[in-house]
């Protein structure tokens, strides 16, 4: 079984209702379809009903289940004004403003999770990465103990006999841009965590550089080093190592030569990216080449889940990021 039909299995343990905003998206009304269909989650569509369900009617999709909110029409817009402007209102936020927001639909649906109406939420088809997250920030705000929200994506490699039987996440890879030692260190711990709770495996976790083991010395390569030394401070019990180059962390053969200590083994299942430039590109590289299938950018810091999506993404990769969220509701 594929790691994403494990994951529909679980999340048909116990349904969760998952938001969609982008409901006149061809490509989200094809997922909605896919998911009903297999019965993994509940889904509510955020747009202008007519709209939608012609959309819907004209490329013979069947999403009848769904739930289609209007913000224009729905009985909560003046509830979810009052609750964005007394969430808000420290930082500036005023009734005439909150009326406006509560009608983007990415606003309203991070209103309805906040409010317990829904489980989850996953926009990013048509919307910029900062265009989700900023509501999803202002709104739900970051999870208890969370000192840094950050991305990341679940890889299945075809074929691959590298990782969790293909299975890899790639940390950060879509939000932060250039982070500490500190934060490099925080996005490795949560991406372990992310794994153990997806993957249901352990996590091991190599922090990637372009050198392994004092084989260069820079800067770039301090910095991983250092935050190496946190994570391992800060979670004694975490299978860690770096600084490694990408091949002595997940091929066995060549950590034996150039990591012989290492006790990752050349197994690595968790790949912490620099810095967002190597994350980013490190992911697409994977997806095309590899003809990977890459799930994200998944969040994780949230006080309830929220996912991103990449524009370029296709029908069944939202299917499949619903299931992961749906999972995450759990």
């Amino acid at each position: 079984m594929s790691f994403i039909e494990k994951i529909k299995k679980r999340a048909k343990q116990e349904i969760k209702t998952i938001i969609l905003p982008e409901a006149e998206d061809i490509r989200v009304l094809q997922a909605t379809e896919k998911v009903l269909s297999e019965k993994y989650a509940k889904i509510i569509l955020i747009g202008n009903e007519e709209k939608v369900l012609e959309k819907a009617k004209t490329n013979n999709l069947n999403i009848e289940g769904a739930k289609v909110v209007d913000p224009e029409k729905s009985e909560d817009y003046d509830k979810y004004v009052n609750l964005l402007y007394e969430l808000r209102k420290n930082k500036g936020m005023t009734i005439e403003k909150a009326k406006e927001l509560v009608l983007d639909p990415v606003y309203y649906g991070m209103l309805m999770v906040k409010d317990n109406k829904a489980d989850g939420l996953v926009s990013g088809a048509a919307h910029s990465t900062s265009d989700t997250l900023r509501p999803a920030l202002q709104i739900l705000k970051t999870a208890p103990n969370t000192k840094l929200v950050s991305a990341f994506f679940v890889m299945v490699v075809p074929n691959c006999e590298y990782g969790e039987n293909g299975v890899f996440i790639f940390g950060d890879s879509g939000l932060n841009e250039n982070p500490n030692s500190e934060q490099l260190s925080e996005i490795a711990i949560s991406s372990s965590k992310s794994f153990e709770h997806l993957v249901e495996k352990e996590p091991k976790v190599a922090m990637l550089s372009y050198s392994t083991y004092g084989s260069a010395h820079s800067d770039l390569t301090e910095k991983v080093i250092e935050a190496t030394k946190l994570v391992r401070e800060k979670q004694n019990n975490l299978l860690v190592d770096g600084e490694l180059q990408l091949d002595a962390a997940i091929i066995p053969e060549i950590a034996k030569s150039k990591a012989p200590n290492s006790p990752l083994e050349g197994k690595a299942n968790v790949l912490i990216f620099p810095d967002l430039n190597a994350g980013n590109i490190g992911y697409k590289l994977v997806q095309r080449l590899a003809k990977a299938e890459a799930y994200g950018p998944l969040c994780q810091g949230i006080a309830k889940p929220v996912n991103d999506l990449s524009r370029g993404c296709n029908s069944d990769d939202i299917a499949g990021v619903i299931a992961i969220t749906a999972v995450q509701a759990q």
